[in-house]
């Protein structure tokens, strides 16, 4: 019989990658406002993201996850916000070319500002100093590295920024699909890289126009529990904001008790009548515990097995099978449908060694879960000049593997989950943190504008690479099968529409 859960009862558990505040008082004071301000997102989105990701688990979907490792206070501006949501928008527009499967947009936005940290502390010119916590928690500079509960309030308030902005933008033109060129691509360098986006752009403007001109301009169809987060013109795209949650003063502080929307499915097996009321994570849509937080008898494993929200769960290398078993029956006791997604990041030579255990491990114990690959977290490595980076061959490699293994294992590789980055300098260059790429970024191009906080990310241009290797593979697959999907009949399924349906 598992304990009762409340939004505070991961306080009894031990607890990792805590933060040490020096005065209580002022975290308790911060908490409790934080706790009377209004909600970042709302139940009816939560539900529809989870209704769109058991349609993922189901073989009929694919998830991108991305955006940056940190954010940043600093970043926080309409350039940054507009070239990060246009890449994204530029990725899954590429990967949902080739797969003809809709495309969940997940973004690392309006809220992941703290990073775990393998020491508290670290060295900077000959100083012992706390640690750089990431903006909700302390400074960059090696003066400001004092834990302040006032940066978590920040936090909110920043959050809250990006997250209208982005509303903003995807309620307007910038964000439809019948003009993706506005999502720039003045600064990628590569000839081919733009041909082959114009290319596509060109066939899926040619799809639509068809579409509206035959009248297959249906309504969204997507259950009573959506409504209020749906979309109501044919050429508009959903998005969901995500982030670690790794700061559980701040997660309890955004935990709401709210009515679950009418006609809400249980998501069982064997359904079961919902209460009428449950707790959601109103602070973003969608969650993870880290690699570093994931211990199944600790706080952070606590606090998200009782949170309504779709959950994602790092699984790196160190993780036993047993272990990945245990940890799924305490998040997911009732083996829901779309609650977990399994992010897998090992390095791109040890994906043969842990993803078939892990594969068997989760067949074995019949928990439905959505396999997810992080190339990113276990590729970085420091270049001979000090810059902390990753290569593209080796973010490459770890897809490709993983993909390789779940087709031998019978599994479905469900998404991708990545580190990148459309933002540029006053001069309009990409970043240059990562190597390699059609670009063939070497390490004496790092310090040209390496601008992370955090760990590397692809720039626009790597990330677009990766799209179209991402695409032609699921392509390829596809052409391989006997179930090839004509485009007007994928298009209306990405945007959730039916030639008959009603708003």
């Amino acid at each position: 019989m598992a304990e009762e859960w409340t939004p505070s009862s991961w306080r009894s558990k031990p607890i990792a990658q805590d933060v040490k505040y020096a005065d209580k008082d002022h975290l308790s004071r911060v908490a409790n406002q934080i706790k009377h301000l209004p909600p970042l997102v709302t139940p009816a989105e939560i539900e529809r993201l989870r209704h769109h990701l058991t349609r993922v688990e189901a073989g009929q979907g694919l998830i991108l996850h991305a955006g940056d490792c940190a954010e940043s206070f600093e970043a926080c501006t309409h350039r940054n916000i507009t070239n990060k949501i246009g890449l994204i928008l530029s990725f899954s527009l590429v990967l949902l070319w080739g797969a003809r499967v809709p495309i969940v947009r997940i973004g690392r936005i309006a809220g992941q500002y703290a990073k775990p940290r393998s020491s508290g502390t670290e060295v900077i010119n000959g100083k012992t100093v706390t640690s750089f916590r990431g903006d909700n928690v302390n400074g960059i500079s090696p003066d400001d590295r004092e834990p302040d509960p006032e940066r978590m309030l920040s936090a909110y308030f920043y959050s809250t920024t990006t997250l209208n902005y982005v509303r903003a933008l995807l309620t307007s033109d910038f964000a439809s699909l019948n003009h993706p060129r506005t999502w720039s691509l003045k600064h990628v360098r590569s000839p081919s890289l733009r041909a082959e986006f114009e290319s596509i752009s060109n066939a899926l403007s040619d799809a639509l126009a068809f579409t509206q001109t035959v009248g297959a301009i249906g309504g969204v169809d997507e259950g009573a529990y959506v409504k209020g987060g749906g979309r109501g013109v044919l050429g508009e795209v959903d998005f969901y904001s995500s982030h670690e949650g790794l700061m559980l003063d701040y997660e309890e502080a955004m935990t709401r008790f709210l009515p679950i929307p009418a006609g809400t499915p249980s998501y069982t097996s064997a359904p079961q009548p919902l209460p009428t009321k449950t707790y959601y994570n109103t602070s973003a849509h969608f969650l993870w515990i880290g690699d570093r937080t994931r211990q199944v008898t600790n706080a952070h494993v606590e606090y998200f097995r009782g949170i309504r929200n779709p959950i994602g769960i790092k699984v790196g290398p160190s993780m036993k099978d047993d272990e990945l078993a245990r940890l799924l029956d305490i998040v997911n006791p009732d083996k829901e449908h779309g609650k977990v997604t399994l992010i897998t990041r090992y390095g791109a030579g040890k994906v043969e060694a842990h993803l078939p255990g892990h594969i068997a491990a989760v067949r074995a114990c019949g928990h439905p879960v959505i396999w997810v690959c992080d190339p990113m977290h276990g590729n970085t490595h420091t270049s001979s000049t000090g810059y902390k980076t990753r290569h593209f061959s080796s973010i490459i490699t770890e897809v490709t593997s993983t993909l390789e293994v779940h087709a031998k294992e019978n599994s479905r590789l469900g998404g991708v989950s990545l580190e990148f980055t459309g933002e540029l300098n006053e001069q309009g260059f990409s970043v240059t943190e990562c190597l390699g790429g059609s670009m063939q970024l070497g390490e004496e191009e790092l310090e040209l504008r390496y601008q992370s906080y955090c760990d590397p990310r692809l720039n626009f241009e790597q990330a677009l690479d990766l799209a179209f290797l991402l695409s032609d593979r699921y392509k390829q697959a596809r052409e391989n099968s006997s179930k090839v999907h004509a485009t007007t009949d994928v298009l209306l399924q990405e945007l959730g529409k039916t030639a008959n349906g009603t708003n």
